[in-house]
């Protein structure tokens, strides 16, 4: 039984350690362009991949399940998979802690005006600002998945006013929901911080655009931590430049690395990170793979397997 990992940015000795201490007898093979670390394909019966070569598990005859390296799976599309292998994306409690502190740092450092105080340091003047009450802050999260419903828990447990968006009704224990197209504009026009973390679909590709941008209150900040497509990169900028938005923070890009002479660089109002909200930690997310292989042995499905129909 083998294992074929394809990935260029993760470190693939890590994994192939970390899954040994969970399966021994699981052999680790590594993707190559010329096949030559590959072996015998038929013993080839799981992928663990993050955006692999075009190709790359087309045939594999015995392929039973490609696990993610991250929580989204868009970077799996178009990938020419083998049709009718399940795609299993990761959750890793990792992963989600990893969100939850990014989406805290975040909306407590725009909540608490620490920008203006860190400007305030800088020139040498000492000015106390007026705290806003966080039972009053109105922070709406887009996407209440896994990491999603996670993060608005926590903020809750931190008495921010919290609410979230998503494709279909979620009940949440103290957070107000909307959902569909319907209850966008509503969800909209009460949040002050605005998350983003929805999975990446033909459906939610642009969603932060200048209407949606318009819809949110003056003065408004946006925090993207989900794919970079999500956003239209012109209409963030003239949102910000015209003084409707505050200020954003963005993990995510359209082309990563960012190129060298995008606008976002120079931007004042533009808070930026290397797409490294949350890291994939092996030692951690190995345990889920590990989890699911052993389901599979068994007979049983892996999970949370990707839906076709919706894209995550």
């Amino acid at each position: 039984m083998a294992i074929l990992f394809s990935s260029k940015g993760d470190d693939a000795e890590r994994w192939r350690n970390a899954l040994a201490a969970e399966i021994p007898d699981l052999n680790f093979r590594i993707w190559t362009p010329d096949g030559a670390t590959i072996g015998d394909p038929a013993a080839i019966e799981f992928g663990l991949a993050w955006g692999p070569k075009k190709g790359a598990f087309k045939d594999l005859p015995n392929l039973k399940a490609i696990f993610s390296l991250g929580a989204g799976v868009d970077h799996l599309i178009d990938r020419d998979l083998p049709p009718g292998v399940p795609v299993v994306r990761l959750v890793d409690p990792g992963l989600t802690r990893g969100i939850r502190e990014y989406v805290l740092y975040w909306t407590i450092h725009y909540h608490r005006r620490f920008a203006e105080y860190a400007d305030s340091s800088a020139a040498g003047k000492w000015q106390q600002l007026p705290q806003a009450d966080t039972r009053r802050r109105r922070v709406g999260i887009m996407g209440l998945g896994i990491l999603g419903a996670d993060a608005a828990a926590h903020l809750r447990a931190l008495e921010f006013d919290v609410a979230g968006w998503s494709r279909s009704a979620k009940t949440l224990d103290g957070v107000e929901s909307f959902h569909g197209a319907d209850g966008l504009a509503a969800f909209l026009a009460r949040t002050e911080i605005l998350v983003c973390l929805l999975p990446l679909t033909p459906e939610t590709a642009g969603i932060i655009n200048a209407d949606t941008l318009s819809q949110l209150p003056k003065g408004a900040f946006v925090i993207n931590a989900a794919r970079g497509p999500h956003v239209v990169d012109t209409d963030l900028i003239q949102a910000l430049d015209s003084g409707h938005l505050k200020a954003a923070t963005l993990d995510v890009f359209h082309t990563e690395p960012l190129p060298a002479d995008h606008p976002f660089w120079p931007h004042p109002k533009i808070n930026m990170t290397p797409h490294a909200a949350s890291l994939t930690t092996p030692e951690t997310a190995a345990l889920a793979v590990a989890d699911n292989i052993r389901r599979i042995r068994a007979g049983d499905a892996p999970a949370p397997i990707v839906d076709p129909d919706t894209g995550y």
